[in-house]
Order: C-alpha cells, then sequence, then structure tokens
C-alpha cells in the first residue's frame, strides 16, 4: 500500500486547515467573551452615570425653580415699589392743589 505524494500533500493540507480553524474558532470565542464583559463594565459605568445626574439634576432643578422664583418675585415687588413712588409724587401735587 503506496501512498501517493498527491494524497499525503491533500493529508497534510487538510490537518493543517483544520487545525488553523479550530485556533481561529478558539480565538474568536474568547473575542466575543471579551466583548460581552466590556459591554457589560460599560453598562455599569452608564447606569452609575445616569444615576449620579439624576442626583446632580434634582438639586438643580430645584435651585432653579427658587431662583425663578425669586426673580418673577422681585419683578413684582418692584413694580409694586414703582407704584408707591408714583403714589408718593402725584399725592403732593393734589395736597398743593
Amino acid at each position: 500500500m503506496t501512498v501517493d505524494p498527491i494524497q499525503l500533500v491533500l493529508l497534510v493540507v487538510i490537518v493543517v486547515l483544520t487545525l488553523l480553524l479550530v485556533i481561529l474558532g478558539v480565538q474568536v470565542f474568547l473575542i466575543l467573551r471579551e466583548v460581552r464583559r466590556t459591554i457589560t463594565k460599560t453598562n455599569k459605568v452608564l447606569d452609575t452615570a445616569d444615576a449620579i445626574t439624576a442626583n446632580i439634576q434634582r438639586p438643580l432643578s430645584t435651585l432653579s425653580s427658587l431662583a425663578f422664583g425669586m426673580q418673577t418675585s422681585s419683578v413684582i415687588s418692584i413694580a409694586k415699589m414703582i407704584g408707591h413712588l408714583l403714589k408718593r409724587e402725584k399725592e403732593p401735587e393734589r395736597k398743593r392743589e
């Protein structure tokens, strides 16, 4: 039983290609597993950032509401003060008449 050189070369090529495909499959598996870990860690970081943002947003919205309220009340108090000043200016004129 003699093996033709062509059959021997084909056998060697098939074995080498099989080994390369197995090694490639293992590497792809390891890469996908690492990608999964990275995505999980990124998701945790984004969740933490979301919680921090929410914690910062609440006091800032409260301060904004407070500032807006103060601004509105300031405008109203300034308008009242101007009204009082105008009334005072008109009253002496009436008394003189």
